[in-house]
């Protein structure tokens, strides 16, 4: 298991927890809401380890237009 994998599941344990506590989550629910909270943490890790191409291609003198 990757690292971030370990840490984003001990965030969506918590974050799990805390609607547990709150009563919006029960048991009968429970898988579906730990895998919508687990793949959005996920993906915003993802996305925010995702380097910023956009600045990258665009770097001045270097589109092939002359």
């Amino acid at each position: 298991m990757n690292p971030d994998d370990e840490k984003v599941l001990r965030i969506a344990k918590e974050i799990v927890v805390k609607f547990i506590e709150l009563g919006r989550v029960s048991p009968g629910n429970f898988d579906a809401h730990f895998r919508s909270v687990f793949w959005t943490v996920k993906d915003t890790v993802v996305n925010a380890q995702a380097p910023d191409w956009s600045s990258e291609l665009s770097k001045p003198g270097e589109t092939g237009e002359e």
